[in-house]
Order: C-alpha cells, then structure tokens, then sequence
C-alpha cells in the first residue's frame, strides 16, 4: 500500500527531545537495528555534541502534520567519528540512518516517504553529491524502503556495528523521482 505524505518537515533537534529519543530508541522494532544498550546518558552522549554545534551530524525529529513521527539524521561520510568513513574522500557524500518510532507505522510507505523527503533536502545542498546508508543485510524492511526511495546497493561493508548492506543514491540518478523538499524549522517548537 503506498501513500503520499505531504506534509513531512524535519525540525533540528533540541535537549527537550532527547528523552523522548531515547524512549523510542527502546521500542522492540527500533531496538532491533539500532544501537544498544542503550541509556538516556548514551543518547545525551551522541546527540548532545549535534544540539550544541560540535559535530557535523544533522539530526532532526521527522514531523507528519505538526506530530513527531521518527527520527532522521545526516553527516558527512568522510568526516564519520568512528572512522569507518575515512576510505570516502568526496566531502560531499552524506551517510544518513532512520527509523519511524511507531511500530503501527510500518509498511505503509511513510518510511520512504520520510526518506525521499530528506534525501531531496540534503540535494537542495550544491554542494551533496550522494547519499548513503548501511542497514544490516538481515533488515529486509530498511533495504526495501531504501531502495524505493532510489537508493541502490553498492557491497556488503564491514562497519564497527558489523556487517552492513552500503546502499547509495548519486544525485543524477535520483534528482527526476525526488519530492519538494520540506519546510525545516528554523526553531524548535514549544
């Protein structure tokens, strides 16, 4: 079943929302592809250094109608802090990760929907000229919506969280099928 989603925006995020990240991080769907374990301190520890400017990883809550729906972030491959990126040497190569925080949200193409949207945000940037990601090969969701938002496998890849499926989306190959990109908040919301 395949939905549009118009009004998907990406709002940077703030130290308010971190517990809530954190709490949708606990979810079993989400626990299952991403990190763990995971505490409220692990969560301040990687996303704090993003809300105060240190790092340059973009990380946004996704947003349907005004409601927090996910959590998407972006940052330069090359640039990467575990050091698994340092074979990347186009600066412009972001890698991105995802994941809807409602289980009951799966399978309806909000995921891709959420994914073409950022994707075509991060190609309103001149200066991106692909992006990737690396879901877990056995993350047959990821890789499906991955590839209906046009991304394409490029190898299997060994990160520091494992093996990994390294899938990409090249600017001229994706430019035609991208959707406008969304209104970011400029602030949070109260």
């Amino acid at each position: 079943m395949s939905h549009a989603f118009e009004n998907l925006t990406f709002r940077p995020i703030v130290r308010d929302d971190l517990p809530l990240l954190h709490e949708w991080i606990q979810r079993p769907h989400v626990a299952q592809w991403w990190y763990a374990p995971c505490t409220l301190a692990n969560v301040q520890a990687d996303y704090l250094p993003t809300i105060d400017g240190l790092s340059s990883t973009k990380a946004y809550i996704a947003c349907l109608n005004d409601r927090s729906i996910g959590f998407i972030q972006a940052y330069v491959v090359k640039d990467s802090a575990d050091g698994w990126g340092k074979a990347e040497t186009d600066p412009g190569v972001r890698g991105i990760d995802q994941f809807l925080a409602d289980a009951s949200r799966l399978n309806q193409g909000l995921g891709t929907s959420m994914i073409r949207s950022f994707v075509a945000m991060l190609f309103s940037d001149s200066h991106v000229t692909s992006v990737q990601t690396d879901p877990d090969p056995a993350n047959h969701r990821a890789i499906r919506c991955y590839t209906k938002a046009g991304f394409k496998p490029v190898d299997n890849i060994i990160t520091p969280d494992g093996l990994a499926l390294l899938m990409r989306c090249d600017r001229p190959d994706h430019a035609d099928r991208l959707t406008p990109s969304p209104a970011v908040a400029s602030k949070p919301s109260a």
